[in-house]
């Protein structure tokens, strides 16, 4: 029993017109403190008990006799509770000995559910500050919603897609170890990586090389999908290793490459919409109506698709499969660097009819 409950208890033992779920309702924290720690309005009394509330609240003041409480004093029409600390405090121990892990539980939530989307580093590439703050926050998120009673969901939405990818596979093709890789993933895929943009600074062959096998990639060619695959699973490990480190775990990796074949359903809504245009042999949205200058890119004069696209299919996708009630997603702050940026984000999610008033982004 918390000490609202408890005060809500001793009301209801000397009132006999409310239950003791309809005075716990009642109660309010006095805005100034010396007036008391809770405070109980007694207005509501004063149509049955025939009396001005002045009086109802002293005769109930009068009859509450209770070691929890320092004093029990009436001023005006309310009855303020003054907490007495140590023996409140002794209760607050005793509670959070016998119910350990649920003390303080609350179902404010009802379980719903609230999806985090938090962490969300790039395959092949460091863990940075960034990423630890996200997931040490998201995590701490989490924790908070369970507590007061919603069902979470913590996704990390891997970065694990794009045309780096095909820089990487060409640079593996040409100068990569499977032994190094598998003995420090990250750091020798770095390498590669650095190695293949500065080389492709000299030979601008190289980054047609790496388009052309990241168009392999988005049609499923065999080898390139194992390379992709490869690259991916090792770096897990790596991350893993800090995760277990940090105790965190993660309901769902979905990251980009999970969405590829979820972005046509994307498109299709906003064609059908009206909201597609064509610019430059590109397909873009218009914002404009939204107060946002500039156009959300949705596909490539060569049909190659971007963030934006796997990003909406992700909105989609939870929105469709998961039954949200809400929405809390957890961003690294540069994701969004303006707030003309952030507010683009959210517009993109309402053109498919993603409510964004179920989400917000926690910037730090």
């Amino acid at each position: 029993m918390n000490t609202k409950e408890l005060i809500a208890s001793e009301l209801a033992s000397v009132i006999d017109s409310l239950d003791q779920e309809a005075i716990l309702n009642l109660l309010e924290t006095p805005k100034n403190s010396e007036m008391g720690d809770i405070a109980f309005p007694a207005f509501s009394l004063a149509k049955v008990e025939r009396k001005a509330p002045q009086m109802i609240a002293a005769d109930i003041a009068e009859k509450i006799n209770s070691q929890a409480f320092e004093k029990v004093v009436a001023t005006g029409p309310y009855v303020n509770f003054f907490l007495d600390k140590s023996a409140i405090s002794a209760q607050v121990l005793q509670n959070v000995i016998t119910e350990k892990e649920h003390y303080a539980d609350q179902t404010i939530g009802k379980q719903e559910n609230v999806v985090i989307d938090m962490s969300s580093p790039n395959i092949a590439k460091p863990f940075s500050i960034g990423h630890l703050r996200s997931t040490v926050i998201g995590d701490s998120l989490s924790h908070i919603f369970q507590k007061i009673g919603y069902q979470t969901v913590k996704v990390n939405h891997l970065g694990d897609w794009g045309k780096q990818f095909g820089m990487l596979i060409v640079a593996y093709k040409k100068w990569g170890s499977e032994e190094a890789i598998k003995a420090h993933p990250i750091d020798e895929l770095l390498k590669l990586y650095v190695r293949i943009n500065a080389e492709a600074e000299k030979d601008p062959s190289l980054d047609e090389e790496a388009r052309e096998w990241f168009r392999k990639l988005e049609n499923g060619d065999e080898e390139a999908l194992a390379l992709w695959q490869w690259f991916r699973d090792e770096s897990l490990v790596e991350f893993n290793r800090l995760y277990n480190e940090l105790q965190v775990e993660f309901d769902s990796y979905n990251g980009e490459a999970f969405y590829n074949d979820k972005m046509d359903a994307v498109v299709d809504i906003l064609a059908e919409k009206g909201l597609l245009v064509e610019s430059e042999g590109a397909q873009v949205v218009n914002l404009e109506k939204y107060g946002i200058e500039h156009p959300a890119l949705i596909k490539k004069s060569d049909g190659a698709t971007l963030y934006i696209t796997r990003d909406l299919a992700a909105a989609l996708y939870r929105k469709t499969n998961t039954n949200l009630l809400n929405l809390s997603t957890s961003l690294a702050k540069n994701n969004l660097p303006t707030s003309n940026n952030s507010r683009q984000y959210y517009k993109r999610w309402a053109t498919i009819g993603v409510k964004t008033l179920s989400m917000f982004h926690l910037d730090w």
